[in-house]
């Protein structure tokens, strides 16, 4: 084994901070080096986690999932990740890589050693050497697409989301994905890009689509999307961007759209639903999110909306932790204690919060203006 992991080692000594790297990565399994192409974000740090997504034919689909994962983690819609590409087209290696059996639906001899290089080899090194987090996604495109699904039958699926775009489904897929989302207990998002025209497995991908659809679990996040103008070829561009907006819609900041429907209209506390939100976050991708400014200030409006005043000591406390340079946590403290009836620690609550960094809508003016509402008002 040591003769096999110091070429690997060696292989695999370059810069997290080039952001796009191409190497060859020598694999064991298949005894074949195999070039594998990585995009780290341009801040990357030890300091956190990053989510992995798992991109086969690279050759043209790495490109693509960087750029939108570039974009998307930019504007606060996804996290940052972590992305490994397989290449695939030389040798026309993809359908050797993802043939299965006509017979039994079953990879092939290859394909079982390409299955053990990404469970066994590929990411476990990535997991060793990279802060990754428990989340990881994969994506393909047609027969590489369908060798995904084999990573659902294992007793906890490898990966917890999943993009295939217009799938070549092997023998009995139709029936065996359903059925095997409908036994597992581990959170899954299953995402289906389709084109309209006619495929030889298109009426088969519709009938695992109704069988998927039947199914009701709040475990299994199921989308599919079928559109009418794309082509199979520019299908591709279009599933990636949209399994992006199905699979981390709830790490997107709280929208207006949200806040009335969801947050105004709520009978509980207007705290409450931040903090679930977070906790979900956490659970799902496994690393604590910071609670965004938009977020803090949604859930703000809504706890003097609804006068919610114990929703606005929460708030407080988790301005402090996230944001502990700044008014905001000892200012939203000061009202709290105002509308409670306790102008003395409000006071020196807005006396703190004046001493601090101002942040959005909050400024030392702002403090003084209370400061000298309680004192008119109390005489101090």
């Amino acid at each position: 084994m040591k003769k096999l992991f110091l070429p690997i080692l060696a292989l695999f000594c370059f810069s997290v901070n080039a952001q796009v790297q191409k190497e060859i990565f020598e694999s064991f399994k298949l005894q074949e080096r195999r070039d594998v192409s990585y995009y780290f974000p341009v801040d990357y740090t030890e300091d956190k986690k990053y989510p992995l997504i798992l991109v086969l034919d690279a050759d043209y689909l790495f490109d693509l999932v960087v750029a939108n994962a570039k974009f998307y983690s930019k504007h606060n819609r996804m996290p940052e990740a972590v992305v490994v590409g397989v290449h695939q087209s030389k040798n026309d290696l993809r359908w050797e890589d993802c043939d299965f059996e006509q017979t039994t639906g079953l990879p092939t001899e290859k394909g079982k050693l390409f299955y053990e290089f990404l469970g066994t080899e590929l990411i476990p090194y990535l997991e060793t050497n990279y802060k990754i987090a428990p989340f990881k996604m994969f994506i393909g495109y047609d027969i590489t697409a369908n060798f995904g699904n084999y990573f659902l039958f294992k007793d906890k699926s490898l990966f917890n989301s999943y993009l295939t775009i217009s799938p070549v489904l092997a023998t009995e897929m139709e029936s065996r994905v359903p059925s095997r989302l409908l036994d597992l207990d581990q959170e899954i998002f299953y995402n289906v890009v389709l084109e309209k025209e006619k495929t030889e497995d298109r009426q088969r991908m519709l009938q695992m689509d109704n069988a998927i659809k039947s199914i009701s679990k709040e475990n299994i996040h199921y989308f599919f999307d079928q559109y009418d103008e794309p082509d199979h070829i520019s299908i591709a561009a279009y599933g990636v961007s949209k399994a992006f907006d199905n699979v981390f819609k709830l790490f997107r900041p709280i929208s207006p759209k949200e806040y009335k429907e969801q947050i105004l209209k709520s009978e509980e506390p207007v705290f409450k639903y931040l903090e679930e939100k977070y906790s979900r976050i956490e659970d799902l991708l496994g690393f604590e999110k910071q609670v965004e400014l938009n977020d803090i200030m949604a859930i703000y409006a809504g706890c003097v909306k609804k006068e919610d005043y114990e929703s606005l000591k929460e708030l407080s406390q988790v301005c402090k932790k996230f944001y502990p340079e700044t008014m905001m946590g000892f200012y939203f403290e000061g009202e709290y204690l105002e509308l409670l009836g306790e102008p003395k620690k409000a006071k020196k609550a807005f006396e703190k919060a004046y001493q601090m960094e101002e942040i959005d809508f909050l400024t030392k003016d702002l403090a003084i203006e209370k400061l000298d509402a309680l004192k008119a008002d109390f005489g101090f």
